[in-house]
């Protein structure tokens, strides 16, 4: 045998061994696709205790097959049969990721509802509290007000009665006699002229007489008439303003005004008059002019 007959006989071989490899792979590869297919049957009783592939994931897979991860030669139910539990979870996961987005957006909406309600009860506590501090101002400025209203009337309650001497006027008259004269009535107008128009003033009048016991008090009484007519007649001035007293021979203090000064013997019939004022009466009015200081009138 040449060497030409030796190299035809190992090309035959050669395409021979080709041709049984072409042949022998889809057989195999139906061989590993029967084998899955085998393996995806239902499971046994012992095996249903197990949790199953899709509910416990493996972290690492096995091959399939002999081409490695995928077999491209799977069939396209088997591969519909491996994505199902894929998208199953995705289905899950997006139901999942609704769910949330439904209770973060109801979350929200009850949020933004108690911040407005809170907020709505802060203006209308605040609008409460300006109401409140206004109504305490008010208060406030009546209670002062009634109160400097209290004090003044404790003050005109407690002044009704206060009097103050403005002047004095001393009348003389002639031993054994109640005439006044010329004299004597002109210091009487002068001393009037002074109370025309004026509210809460009184005159007080005590009458003296050098002649002692009863005589002297009845014509210190007489002296006292004459004057107190003359104003009434003559000037109107109110008898209610008017307060006499008879002394007599009485020694009382100086006629001149001085209460410090000892008391003196009286040596002529006179009327010593004293206008006295009450400064909250004549408030509303000017005061009583003075009655021209202390006067001594002598009848001739």
């Amino acid at each position: 045998m040449n060497s030409r007959s030796v190299f035809v006989s190992i090309s035959r071989q050669c395409a021979v061994a080709l041709l049984a490899s072409a042949i022998g792979f889809p057989v195999h590869a139906q061989q590993t696709q029967t084998g899955t297919d085998d393996q995806a049957a239902p499971p046994s009783a012992a095996q249903q205790q197990q949790p199953s592939p899709e509910a416990q994931p493996s972290l690492n897979p096995p091959k399939e097959g002999f081409w490695g991860r995928v077999n491209p030669f799977a069939r396209k139910k088997w591969v519909q049969k491996r994505l199902d539990p894929i998208n199953d979870r995705l289905t899950e996961l997006d139901e999942v990721n609704a769910r949330n987005a439904r209770d973060i957006k109801d979350v929200d909406e009850r949020a933004q509802a108690g911040i407005k309600q809170a907020q709505s009860s802060a203006d209308q506590a605040n609008q409460t509290a300006t109401t409140a501090n206004t109504q305490a101002q008010t208060a406030s400025s009546t209670a002062q007000q009634a109160s400097g209203h209290v004090d003044q009337i404790n003050t005109t309650v407690n002044g009704i009665d206060q009097y103050k001497q403005v002047s004095d006027v001393q009348v003389s008259f002639r031993r054994g006699t109640s005439t006044l004269s010329d004299d004597s009535k002109q210091q009487l107008d002068q001393m009037a002229a002074g109370l025309a128009g004026h509210e809460g003033y009184i005159l007080e009048m005590e009458g003296h007489s050098p002649a002692a016991g009863a005589t002297g008090l009845q014509s210190s009484e007489r002296l006292n008439d004459a004057v107190k007519r003359y104003l009434v007649e003559q000037h109107q001035i109110p008898v209610y303003r008017l307060h006499a007293v008879a002394l007599g021979n009485a020694q009382t203090a100086s006629t001149s005004g001085d209460e410090d000064s000892k008391p003196e013997r009286v040596k002529t019939s006179s009327v010593h008059i004293r206008l006295m004022e009450n400064s909250l009466a004549a408030q509303a009015s000017a005061s009583p002019q003075s009655a021209g200081g202390s006067a001594k009138v002598e009848q001739p």
